[in-house]
């Protein structure tokens, strides 16, 4: 792997967010009904962007989450969201979680914005395991995670309602010291 300073990879860079983002994450990844659905543990309801329930508004620093924007490097162009949620400080452990714009999906970066998230859970915050929990369906993800080093733990079968329907969940993890072996 690259050389890759905590917070930028090959392909893009992570930023905190910043309110001009609000608007676009909101309308491009929230109301986006069925990949908002299937991105969320909760049923989606509309929401006016920037609304104080929305996932994506500028947050205060928090030490059980890292709520980061997604900058392309090719474009200094905002492509989504990213972040380590759930935080534990006493077993060192997280989930992480991604989104991208749809024009930024399909070109190579969620496997960047799983390195370098894992480079900042493992690296700057010192946690010991990641997480990803993801629709077995989505195979994206599944490959960007298992590019990165992630291993296939379990699934959770028909464990999520996602419009309408039952899906099965795949947990994965992955140690600091299997990310070591990979850098």
């Amino acid at each position: 792997m690259a050389d890759v300073t905590p917070l930028r990879g090959e392909l893009v860079r992570l930023r905190a967010r910043i309110e001009a983002d609000v608007r676009i994450l909101d309308e491009e990844l929230h109301d986006d009904v069925v990949t908002a659905a299937r991105g969320t543990q909760r049923p989606w309801r509309p929401m006016t962007p920037g609304h104080s329930s929305s996932h994506h508004r500028v947050k205060e620093p928090s030490a059980e989450a890292a709520s980061f924007s997604v900058v392309e490097l090719a474009t200094d162009t905002l492509a989504g969201t990213a972040g380590l949620w759930g935080i534990d400080a006493h077993n060192r452990s997280a989930h992480l979680g991604l989104g991208l714009r749809p024009a930024f999906r399909g070109k190579g970066l969620g496997t960047d914005i799983v390195r370098v998230l894992c480079h900042y859970g493992f690296v700057v915050l010192g946690l010991h395991r990641l997480q990803i929990d993801t629709l077995a369906d989505n195979h994206a993800m599944l490959a960007a995670a298992e590019r990165v080093g992630f291993r296939r733990e379990t699934v959770h079968r028909q464990s999520a309602w996602v419009l309408g329907e039952f899906l099965d969940e795949v947990v994965l993890g992955l140690l600091a010291r299997e990310h070591d072996a990979r850098s």
